[in-house]
């Protein structure tokens, strides 16, 4: 596949490295030429792309995908098909993924961390769902950590319509086994509980830092999935809140009618939970993991052989007989028919020594124990201080101080105990070795630089800050507006839950106001010299030559009044003579055509001492502030042309005549209107 590095796609997407490979597909990094951008390109396997119902399927994919649209799943923004290559183009996600979160930590998450990342997952799944969309494949390697905390779901490399045919355990589903839903193991038809189911283990991996079953193949994984109960959160992290682990576990219940109906179900409660983490969800665990649905076959606990101390312990298992198995041992019990009544009896005596052993444990064995035997008690919570005035622990055992460790304990309480609490144990100089709180792990400010501030601001809600901690301060930069342009405190600050956080967010930069001055009769030079410049308004100069007998670059008009306040750096329309010693462009033909086809000075006054001259000021049409428009003013041998910009929004003509005179007004060759200038009193009005 690396062929295709160094090639443009659709002439459009260039190849840039290779940065990922899934099951059908391989991911590389990209450059959209015509948006500017980096993205991540998917393109199907070569060996892949020569079947044909393989190309159905990425095509199925890519279409499924793109009808998706949520911050917390990865976005698609173009699917296509080039010289045979097929591919999409998805948004290139800088982060890592959930299963290197985990890996990097070491350990268990805290149960905050969990609960902000699984929160985020079925939001997403709550949008996939919603859209008749099931992603098959939940898995911390699916899952994309941001910088800035988010995360999102990616890889919806087998999602399917809930509606297309069903796959059973085989392909894509043996590479995620440990995640897998008791149905997708027995390969029955799925809906959106298997992602909840799958959701559920990765919850139980990040509170825990194990994995609810493991085996020594994929198909004794499965095997589990589907018969055996996981060890409670609780047991291997007491740090897990009640309700937390409940969810966990209603979440992961074998039975899909047992599970949360839907991922909003699991959202509510979730939210709940958030706000109040001591809340009683009141689920039953031993309901949740009821198994009706084969009651009537015997249970039995196996050992796998491959348990290990970092292995999650016995888990009951309900193997099912078959018939063929059955029906081959009815001849063999029929042949020792003639055993049954010794067998009987020897049955009976040995229940009844059974019962007698039993009677004698519970019964007489304390009478005949030597003092040497102590239960151990139950230490946590306590300080060490309490432990060792604890009557249960004076005279009898040595406190020792191990290891610590962060909890939602409070700073120096013991979180742990070895030997555990209620274990029998005998002899002298007995010790027990705790392990002590080193309270909450922090949480770090994150950077918020650059990000909406809305977006921001949800970020910190999600990290368990209360909104009342929250202040916006606007102020001015050049960043763009309604961006974060920095916080108090700073980014990768601890914070507490009382931590006052200031975002400042941009208002864009600060614009200084200016006052238009009178150009007009000025040289351009000279004109621009004021409006423009480090020495000037500042303004931008936008020239507009037209047809004048005044003098070459003399202003004639501006479009921005005098003593009009302005933003700086607004741009300021000046019409300016060309010198041409013309005073209009000539008539436009129109039906009836006007008295004079061609222009006419205006008469000069030495001629007739009633000939006067008024200035109309013709108003401009609503259009484009940047169109030009040929404004024309004629009539009783007047005639003058002016080609200006609509955002001036009106010109002033200089119209020569005596007594009362009409005339007509053209835009653009077609007449707007007329007006009856009265020459001796200065007067106009429509005509």
């Amino acid at each position: 596949m690396d062929q295709y590095i160094g090639k443009l796609l659709d002439n459009r997407y260039e190849i840039l490295e290779r940065i990922g490979t899934g099951g059908m597909a391989v991911v590389f990094k990209g450059r959209d030429h015509r948006l500017n951008r980096l993205v991540a390109v998917k393109i199907l396997k070569d060996d892949l792309a020569k079947d044909a119902e393989f190309r159905r399927r990425f095509h199925d994919e890519s279409q499924a995908v793109a009808m998706l649209s949520h911050p917390n799943i990865m976005a698609v923004h173009d699917v296509s098909r080039s010289e045979q290559v097929e591919y999409i183009v998805m948004e290139l996600i800088d982060g890592i993924t959930l299963k290197q979160f985990m890996q990097r930590k070491g350990g268990p998450l805290s149960w905050k961390e969990a609960l902000h990342f699984i929160t985020q997952i079925m939001k997403a799944l709550s949008h996939a769902h919603g859209r008749g969309i099931i992603h098959r494949d939940i898995k911390p390697q699916n899952i994309m950590v941001l910088r800035d905390g988010s995360i999102k779901v990616t890889d919806f490399g087998i999602a399917r319509l809930t509606s297309a045919a069903q796959n059973t355990l085989t392909q894509e589903a043996l590479g995620s086994v440990h995640y897998i839903s008791p149905e997708q193991a027995r390969g029955s038809r799925i809906d959106g509980r298997s992602d909840i189911y799958s959701a559920g283990v990765v919850l139980y991996e990040m509170l825990t830092g194990r994995l609810p079953f493991e085996g020594d193949s994929p198909v004794s994984v499965a095997i589990q999935h589907i018969n055996s109960i996981p060890l409670p959160p609780r047991e291997l992290n007491p740090d897990i809140p009640e309700a937390l682990e409940a969810i966990t576990m209603k979440a992961m219940a074998p039975r899909v009618e047992n599970r949360y109906r839907n991922a909003d179900d699991m959202l509510n409660d979730l939210e709940e939970f958030r706000k109040d983490p001591s809340i009683d969800l009141e689920y039953d665990p031993a309901k949740l993991f009821a198994t009706a649905d084969v009651a009537d076959e015997p249970t039995q606990v196996i050992d796998t052989g491959s348990r290990r101390r970092g292995d999650t312990g016995a888990m009951r298992r309900r193997e099912p007989l078959h018939e063929e198995h059955r029906s081959a041992e009815r001849p063999r019990k029929q042949q020792k028919a003639t055993m049954s009544v010794p067998l009987a009896v020897a049955s009976i005596l040995i229940f009844i020594a059974g019962i007698g052993v039993l009677l004698w444990v519970v019964f007489f064995s304390d009478s005949f124990r030597s003092e040497d035997h102590y239960t151990v008690p139950n230490l946590y919570g306590m300080t060490i201080e309490q432990a060792m005035a604890d009557p249960k622990v004076q005279g009898i055992f040595e406190i020792v101080e191990g290891s610590s460790i962060s909890s939602s304990l409070e700073p120096g309480k013991i979180v742990s105990q070895d030997p555990a609490a209620k274990e029998q144990v005998t002899g002298e100089g007995l010790t027990i070795t705790v392990t002590v709180s080193a309270g909450e792990e922090p949480v770090y400010m994150p950077d918020l630089a650059n990000k909406d501030y809305r977006e921001a601001k949800q970020a910190l809600l999600e990290l368990g800050i209360s909104n009342a901690n929250i202040t916006m301060t606007p102020e001015h930069s050049e960043v763009t507006k309604d961006l974060v342009t920095r916080t108090v405190p700073l980014a990768d600050s601890a914070l507490q839950p009382d931590t006052m956080i200031e975002i400042f967010v941009s208002q864009g930069p600060e614009v200084a106001q200016r006052t238009m001055l009178t150009v007009e009769t000025m040289p351009l030079d000279q004109a621009k010299a004021l409006l423009e410049g480090e020495t000037g308004l500042g303004l931008v100069v936008n020239v507009v030559y037209i047809d004048s007998d005044k003098p070459k670059d003399t202003v004639l008009l501006q479009s921005v009044p005098a003593g009009t306040s302005v933003d700086e750096g607004t741009t300021v329309t000046l019409q300016v003579s060309n010198g041409s010693g013309a005073t209009g462009e000539g008539p436009v033909p129109e039906s009836p055509p006007p008295e004079s086809p061609s222009p006419s000075p205006s008469p000069s006054p030495s001629v007739d001492p009633d000939i006067k001259t008024v200035s109309y000021s013709v108003e401009l049409p609503d259009g484009d502030p940047d169109q030009i428009v040929t404004v024309r003013v004629g009539g009783s041998g007047y005639d003058q042309s002016r080609q200006v910009p609509l955002m001036v929004q009106s010109v002033v003509f200089p119209i020569t005549g005596k007594g009362k005179q009409k005339f007509d007004i053209y835009f653009d060759g077609t007449k707007d209107h007329s007006v009856e200038i009265d020459f001796d009193t200065g007067e106009v009005k429509p005509g």
